[in-house]
């Protein structure tokens, strides 16, 4: 008899009983137990090293905090400060948008043009290059070896090689002149941006259903710019997302190559980022409330970034 209530209720001769919104998340909460049950770790170290930090450095923007006296509530004196009176600021939100700009969409592009070509080799002719692209994004002496190609004697590689060939007659400081200084951290961070993203996209591209090429090919696609645009592109979504967020955040995020090329600070603050001026204030002035204010105008930076990049993703292959 109730299975039988059951399937009419299914049917819609029968109009259940309403049931609480609570009840619903209850009886869903002990439906899928098992599965919140595995998640909880992460989510717990999820919400403890991510989600209260920048509730928290939210709330503290809104404060002076020097780390020896108690937080003084002021307003958003910090924001005005940041964005009237603080001229470094302002030089590396330039900069910082710079990187954006060039690095993001040229190391999108080319982590994924490179992904669709090496997917075209043999296993394990793509074994082999997905490491060899791969490698410099993991490598630890990866600074050094730029610091040899760009120092400013005459041993350096590049200088040599421009003193050889007779283009230069004595050596270029590289790295101390700050129109040079900005390009080749820009050069450096593209050749490390074949990371992460670059495996996703061959990842995705390992996925896509061939019969959706063969079905693609019978209703009237003619090339592979054509197979690209209208099936592999629509097939990546989720990875071309997950790329996306990557690469913003990558290029949004540039600290460790500035300092490690450039030092800290750079000369004239060539090459100075939001997050080296984050640096500057949070872990050596140590003035906490400001370096918040700071932290919360990058956020809300990638986030409108990242939300635009999502609406443009969505419009692939329409």
């Amino acid at each position: 008899m109730q299975t039988e209530k059951t399937a009419q209720v299914a049917k819609g001769f029968i109009r259940p009983q309403k049931i609480s919104k609570w009840a619903h998340i209850a009886s869903e909460l002990k439906r899928n137990k098992h599965y919140y049950i595995l998640i909880s770790p992460y989510m717990t170290i999820f919400f403890l090293f991510t989600v209260i930090p920048v509730v928290f450095s939210l709330v503290l923007s809104l404060f002076y905090f020097n780390m020896l006296e108690f937080p003084r509530f002021v307003g958003w004196q910090n924001y005005s400060r940041l964005l009237l009176n603080d001229d470094v600021f302002m030089i590396a939100l330039k900069n910082t948008l710079l990187f954006a700009v060039i690095t993001g969409p040229v190391s999108y592009i080319a982590c994924f043009l490179f992904a669709w070509i090496i997917n075209e080799l043999s296993p394990k002719v793509r074994a082999f290059m997905t490491l060899v692209f791969y490698a410099p994004s993991i490598s630890g002496n990866v600074f050094f070896i730029w610091l040899i190609v760009f120092s400013g004697d005459s041993y350096g590689y590049l200088n040599g090689f421009l003193m050889k060939t007779g283009i230069i007659l004595e050596p270029i400081q590289w790295l101390l002149d700050e129109k040079y200084i900005l390009p080749i951290v820009m050069l450096v961070q593209l050749w490390l941006s074949l990371g992460t993203s670059f495996l996703a996209f061959i990842a995705g591209l390992q996925t896509i259903d061939r019969t959706l090429i063969e079905a693609g090919s019978v209703d009237g696609i003619r090339n592979r710019w054509q197979e690209l645009w209208f099936i592999t592109l629509p097939s990546m979504r989720p990875q071309l997302m997950f790329g996306a967020v990557m690469q913003i955040t990558g290029s949004f995020a540039v600290a460790d190559i500035s300092i490690a090329l450039a030092g800290f600070p750079s000369v004239n603050y060539a090459a100075h980022t939001i997050v080296t001026h984050l640096m500057d204030f949070g872990s050596i002035r140590f003035e906490m409330g400001y370096a918040s204010a700071i932290a919360t105008v990058l956020f809300g930076i990638m986030l409108g970034t990242n939300m635009l990049t999502q609406k443009m993703l969505r419009k692939i292959g329409e």
